[in-house]
């Protein structure tokens, strides 16, 4: 009972606040930063100053996740270190493209580690997510799971095109204006199967509160 009071369940926008916080951050310290012209040394400097900025505001959001809930999910433990490295390497390197790298290296890893969860038949999201939603059944996690890992694999897909095609910047706005309303989507089109896999009506709206953060 002493170790349930203690944690917080996290509320929907909070969720968002943590995932995409830092994001934000790097979107307009890089918009504030970056030269008129196409200077290249202004693009690194640009780049450098928006990526050490995103470093900083993740472990911020880090602490506040485990000030505000009392824990730190799996997820975001990974993915702020991924940050903390690959922003090392793109300050250090001066090369965006390492900073660009880390949302596929992510996805990539989180969807093949819940499909192979899922083939032996192991639900690893609900340890990912910690989580429980009220009356689903086994069967009901593992399709989520499996569900959740090829979802993943088609970020990785899209992240990697959206650098190959398009700039620096259109690929930081894609953060907000596609990969946001693709895993809203994703999200909301999980709710029927899962309820026909015993979840309370009720707990709908813990699927939207729960999902694993894509921010990348």
């Amino acid at each position: 009972m002493a170790e349930q009071a203690k944690t917080k369940k996290p509320s929907g926008w909070l969720n968002v606040l943590v995932d995409y916080g830092p994001l934000l951050v790097f979107l307009i310290v890089y918009l504030a930063t970056k030269p008129d012209g196409d200077s290249l040394s202004g693009q690194i400097t640009a780049v450098i100053k928006s990526t050490g900025a995103f470093m900083v505001a993740a472990v911020i959001a880090l602490g506040f996740s485990q000030w505000k809930f009392g824990k730190i999910s799996p997820m975001l433990w990974l993915s702020t270190a991924l940050i903390v490295v690959f922003g090392g390497i793109t300050i250090y390197s001066g090369d965006q493209r390492w900073i660009q790298a880390k949302p596929t290296v992510i996805y990539t890893t989180f969807g093949l580690a819940l499909l192979v969860g899922w083939y032996f038949k192991k639900a690893l999201l609900q340890v990912l997510l910690e989580a429980a939603f009220e009356g689903l059944s086994a069967k009901g996690w593992l399709k989520l799971s499996r569900n959740w890992g090829l979802f993943f694999l088609v970020l990785a897909a899209v992240n990697e095109g959206i650098v190959a095609f398009y700039s620096f910047e259109t690929w930081l706005w894609a953060k907000f204006w596609v990969f946001m309303p693709l895993t809203f989507l994703f999200t909301f089109s999980q709710i029927p199967m899962l309820m026909r896999h015993g979840l309370d009506v009720e707990a709908k709206s813990d699927v939207l509160k729960e999902e694993p953060p894509t921010g990348g």
